[in-house]
């Protein structure tokens, strides 16, 4: 089925459950408070929310209507289940890689790996970037598109992707939200590295140099000490 474009709310109650699912399955299914919390926790959420019951209530019931999610009936407590691998139609690791991006907004491959490790053991991160191009696949060959890759941000290395359950992304506003501080310091970082080492191989060759040289005067041969020096 082709889901219809969700609300922020809306797509952080679908990946908050999917996370839950995986993560304390004794715990799940989820009430509303368990519910509520998981969406409004401060870690593992890009953005941070403030979602309230009556909010929380409200995403349940369109998403309820889409079958994205059931509410269950063998408890007094309502308790509240997802359903999106099978409302989607897309295999289990392919939700997982949606779930994530649901919650911790665009990301890497690797960052996929590494932050839904406690939801699914990827073997590297080629497995992770084969899961993302099968579902770009899958919206370039007619089904519904929900990932999308993303433009290299200055000075990043790899690219990230987000997904496109809530509509096409504001590439603007997500540029403007890449950590490009952290990013400018790697390079930095790799650019202090490389300094390093051409200091070393500078003091490296000036001993060599110099035990030439050495060889030299023993054995009567006169070297020009400025000869074959690099500049500094």
């Amino acid at each position: 089925m082709t889901i219809k474009t969700l609300t922020p709310v809306e797509a952080r109650v679908l990946g908050t459950l999917m996370e839950k699912a995986r993560t304390v399955p004794d715990s799940y299914p989820l009430s509303l408070n368990a519910l509520v919390s998981g969406c409004n926790q401060k870690t593992s959420r890009d953005p941070l929310m403030d979602v309230s019951d009556d909010e929380a209530r409200a995403a349940i019931d369109s998403l309820k209507a889409q079958s994205l999610v059931f509410e269950g009936s063998s408890s007094r407590v309502p308790r509240y289940e997802h359903n999106f691998q099978r409302a989607a139609g897309v295999t289990e690791t392919q939700a997982v890689v949606i779930g994530l991006l649901l919650l911790r907004g665009p990301q890497t491959p690797a960052e996929l790996r590494t932050s839904g490790d406690r939801w699914y053991r990827f073997s590297d991160t080629p497995a992770v970037e084969a899961v993302l191009q099968a579902l770009q696949e899958r919206g370039d060959s007619g089904g519904q598109r929900t990932v999308q890759k993303l433009p290299r941000a200055p000075g990043a290395r790899e690219q990230r992707w987000t997904h496109l359950l809530c509509g096409e992304p504001d590439l603007e506003a997500l540029a403007s939200s890449y950590p490009v501080a952290n990013e400018s310091s790697d390079l930095l970082g790799r650019v202090t590295s490389l300094e390093n080492a051409l200091a070393r191989m500078r003091a490296e060759n000036a001993q060599l140099r110099a035990h030439i040289q050495l060889i030299g005067e023993q054995l009567g041969i006169d070297l020009p000490e400025a000869a074959g020096q690099s500049p500094s």
